[in-house]
């Protein structure tokens, strides 16, 4: 009778995978040894796994390589990353090996652009597409950097208004974008989203404010869907009016070049996951290709603005099993040794789910289990597995510690979580390792973060003068929780 854990998994799921092996009752994940991070660091503990980071720049450049060359495609392929995905210098230093431009939401990206050319490791050519709602700092710094002398800075026009605004502060003629405003899924609350402008409205705000504006050249077109790049109806229709729009605006606008997808790609989410890259960049492009040959202009060169693809599948979360509390028949609580919504605000803020496998007794037997998280907010737990209506683990065992792994949560989380500040319940944030490899291939772990101290906490809340708080936290070791 199989009832250990490896049996079930085995039989759920192809196992070993690329990224997961087992070594004896060990997982290891990208041939790195987890249960010795644990034995080094403790738990809870995060980390950022960089050379996956490369993998995935890279493996979208070929991709989208292949399906030009396969498709006799004219334009050229250009790979922004997204900040806002996690704007963490060793994150963007390790993307920006790979020969790729940046993609920014809000004023502070601009400074950390001027700081990425002040240390060699962008230039005046790279590529930087300003997207989002602009304030006046935001303004004002994308008219700075264009002002001092970069080359290919985009400012993507979301509201009538922005022209008016960055042409009194940008001393220069300059190129801008415009971001179409895409019809969302039947299931959304609005039907069209608030960024951009509408479909209908782009030719007419082309004529009325760009075409005879001499400041300012029209290079770009965005398109972007909040739910992603996905081969379903929608997706395809929204793309073909988005076609419509650029093939129009093109034979009046000899200056339109490119044409940005946005970002969209998927992140592996389950052991079952199932999307064939490939595939769908080759029939974007066919698409692309094919619509422009019936309206007779020429392709545009394609930018993508992958952020969660670029970065996700390098990020990692560790726990222990605390405790498990035997709440009715039927219900079983294992208690992590940290919390959901602080370290991991996705599966709590939007129902994410990510890859989840116990860390070590991968041969002792299962059951079923609820997880739950250490704030006393009832919505702090994690109930589900994608593709199964339960989470198994090895069976618990007061003395046998139990760890288990949240793989694939390097995009967003630190960002929304609030990172280096105040969390729910004043749950500390954890310890944070950067881990690389050499050029001999040997893993290369540092420290990025300790875990928060009850001292850091106090000053955030004011407490920091309050010298009897201090020599209390000394006197009686609270240092950390």
């Amino acid at each position: 009778m199989k009832t250990k854990y490896i049996d079930l998994i085995d039989q759920t799921y192809y196992f070993p995978q690329e990224e997961f092996q087992l070594d004896g009752q060990k997982l290891k994940f990208h041939d790195i040894d987890l249960s010795k991070l644990v034995k080094e660091h403790g738990t809870p503990l995060k980390f950022t796994y960089l050379p996956k980071i490369s993998e995935n720049i890279q493996r979208a450049k070929f991709w989208f390589q292949e399906a030009m060359q396969k498709s006799n495609y004219k334009g050229v392929y250009n790979y922004c990353y997204c900040t806002k995905s996690s704007h963490f210098k060793h994150v963007i230093d390790e993307a920006l090996k790979n020969d790729i431009h940046l993609e920014t939401s809000s004023a502070f990206d601009i400074n950390i652009v001027e700081n990425l050319k002040a240390e060699g490791k962008i230039n005046d050519y790279t590529f930087v597409i300003c997207n989002g709602f602009k304030r006046a700092q935001y303004i004002h710094n994308i008219a700075r950097l264009i002002n001092n002398g970069h080359k290919n800075c985009i400012p993507v026009i979301d509201n009538y208004e922005e022209i008016d605004i960055l042409s009194k502060e940008i001393n220069k003629s300059y190129q801008i974008g415009i971001r179409i405003a895409s019809e969302e899924e039947p299931k959304f609350a609005f039907y069209t989203s608030r960024l951009g402008i509408g479909y209908k409205n782009i030719l007419p705000f082309y004529r009325k404010q760009i075409k005879d504006n001499d400041k300012v050249e029209l290079k770009m077109l965005h398109f972007f869907i909040n739910t992603g790049i996905k081969d379903n109806a929608y997706y395809w229709n929204e793309l073909q009016k988005c076609l419509k729009v650029y093939t129009s605006l093109k034979k009046e606008c000899p200056s339109l070049d490119s044409l940005n997808i946005g970002g969209g790609f998927p992140v592996k989410n389950s052991l079952a996951f199932d999307y064939d890259y490939q595939y769908i960049i080759e029939e974007i492009i066919n698409q692309i290709s094919l619509t422009c040959a019936e309206a007779e202009v020429d392709v545009p060169n394609i930018f993508t603005e992958f952020g969660s693809f670029t970065v996700g599948e390098s990020g990692g979360a560790i726990y222990e099993i605390l405790y498990q509390k035997q709440q009715n028949d039927r219900e079983k609580w294992n208690m992590i040794n940290s919390s959901f919504i602080t370290t991991l605000p996705d599966t709590w803020a939007i129902n994410k789910r990510f890859i989840m496998l116990p860390i070590n007794r991968w041969n002792d037997n299962y059951e079923r289990v609820l997880l739950g998280g250490l704030t006393c907010d009832s919505d702090d737990y994690y109930n589900s597995e994608q593709h199964m209506n339960a989470i198994y683990l090895p069976v618990y065992n007061k003395d046998k510690p139990l760890y288990i792994g949240f793989f694939n949560t390097g995009a967003y989380q630190e960002n929304i979580g609030g990172f280096g500040g105040l969390q729910h319940c004043l749950i500390p944030q954890p310890k944070h390792l950067i881990l690389d490899r050499d050029k001999n291939g040997e893993l290369q772990c540092s420290v990025f973060s300790e875990q928060q101290t009850s001292e850091e906490l106090l000053s955030i809340l004011g407490y920091s003068d309050k010298e009897e708080i201090k020599t209390m936290i000394k006197e009686t070791n609270l240092t950390q929780l």
